[in-house]
């Protein structure tokens, strides 16, 4: 007897449903390999940001020498050979050249933001478009939620420039915030006790606080978060943290190799990470040497050089200071930029906005340091191996120090991915 007309178009589709059901999933695991998963061995990262859209052209990835003047496309300087064979720098990053198989020079890290500083820098830090919906983090709160301070009494992050919206927590709370200074000279104003506050007045103040909370226990979210970030405050204020600031306590002829105000702030950082600092971004944004810093339209690239001799002196020096103190494979540093530049020269002898290519850098955080990694093409201008997305870079800044790229954090009930389904470099952790 045949089943009814309905009941056998009813099985006739569950048997198709599941064959093409079989047949996706077995497709699906031919077609995709699984990616191993990478776990690095840092403890600690420096991010050096360098405001303005660093010209990967005349730094990290130098072609073909251009004139500006007759507007002949190409580098500005001059290539010098590294310790890598076969990977070449600009001749102003002469200290640095025979430390780069220490360095990755990322070549192909690339997004969509084109000319908008704001938006971009936005991108560099969150590795996601702006949001009218979500407050995404940035990648220090992202690694500090994560992993936390790596001692008691320190800040888990500090941020050493001005204070932006885009290095903030976002949905992960002010509690995930940074500690920020502009002056390597002192600690943060906000942690240092006015003249005519003495230590008894400050206990007799903390008593009375004490008094007020026990009395009225805050019960809304950002009031918790006040108290706990005006608590840590407290702590941050006594002497040992206070220490790292005295600068002049290092010996002179260090100091004068770091050179001047970003080379102190460099070995600031490498202080502050000694005391269990987590993340620390340096800003290359203040008093800069050229005037303008590394957005170099016109002839803002003229002293575009004194930019990156300082840099090469900075980081050299941090490099080889990590090392003597057998931190340098604990401590990953970070070079990013809003952009590149391109290989044209504008009508003013200088360059415009670049987004399909550009140069970040990754050295120590015991990596396998390549001296350069993918490759653009004769003008370093389109991606010709190795892409790296932004998703891509965080998830290898991730790995590094042992935070899980993959992992979901929640906004709410929403689920965020912490690098938008970013891959690590798998050839630097094998």
């Amino acid at each position: 007897m045949k089943p009814p007309e309905r009941t056998r178009h009813r099985r006739d589709f569950l048997a198709g449903s599941a064959a093409l059901a079989t047949s996706l999933l077995a497709n699906q695991g031919l077609a995709a390999t699984p990616t191993p998963a990478v776990q690095g061995r840092a403890e600690h990262v420096i991010s050096i940001w360098l405001g303005g859209g660093m010209g990967q052209i005349d730094t990290f990835d130098p072609k073909r020498k251009g004139d500006p003047k007759n507007r002949k496309a190409g580098s500005y300087y001059d290539a010098i050979d590294t310790a890598v064979t076969g990977v070449q720098v600009c001749e102003h990053l002469e200290l640095l050249a025979p430390l780069m198989d220490r360095v990755t020079a990322v070549r192909t890290v690339h997004h969509n933001v084109i000319d908008e500083h704001a938006a971009a820098t936005n991108r560099m830090h969150t590795g996601r478009a702006i949001s009218g919906t979500v407050r995404y983090p940035s990648i220090g709160s992202l690694i500090t939620h994560e992993r936390g301070a790596a001692a008691e009494g320190v800040p888990p992050y500090v941020l050493i420039g001005y204070p932006n919206v885009t290095r903030g927590p976002g949905f992960l709370g002010a509690q995930h915030g940074y500690l920020y200074l502009t002056d390597t000279t002192r600690g943060p104003t906000g942690l240092t006790r006015p003249d005519g506050i003495t230590p008894v007045r400050e206990s007799r103040r903390n008593r009375l606080l004490s008094a007020l909370r026990d009395t009225n226990p805050a019960t809304d979210r950002q009031v918790k978060e006040y108290v706990a970030t005006i608590e840590q405050s407290m702590k941050l204020s006594g002497p040992m943290f206070s220490s790292a600031f005295q600068l002049d306590q290092e010996p002179a002829d260090l100091r004068n190799r770091y050179g001047g105000e970003f080379g102190q702030r460099c070995l600031l950082s490498r202080r502050l990470i000694e005391r269990g600092v987590r993340f620390l971004e340096v800003s290359h944004n203040l008093n800069f040497l050229n005037g303008i810093g590394w957005d170099v339209h016109n002839d803002g690239i003229v002293n575009q050089h004194r930019l990156i001799r300082e840099l090469d002196g900075a980081l050299s020096s941090l490099i080889l200071d990590l090392e003597s103190r057998k931190l340098l494979d604990k401590t990953l540093i970070v070079i990013t930029t809003e952009f590149g530049r391109p290989p044209e020269f504008d009508s003013g002898g200088g360059r415009g906005h670049q987004v399909r290519a550009f140069s970040c850098v990754l050295a120590g955080g015991g990596l396998t340091h390549q001296g350069a990694w993918g490759a653009t093409d004769e003008m370093s201008k389109k991606i010709v191996a190795d892409p790296v997305t932004v998703p891509d870079f965080f998830a290898t800044i991730c790995a590094a120090v042992g935070v899980d790229p993959h992992k979901h954090l929640f906004d709410g009930d929403r689920p965020v991915p912490i690098t938008d389904r970013g891959t690590p470099i798998q050839k630097l952790f094998t």
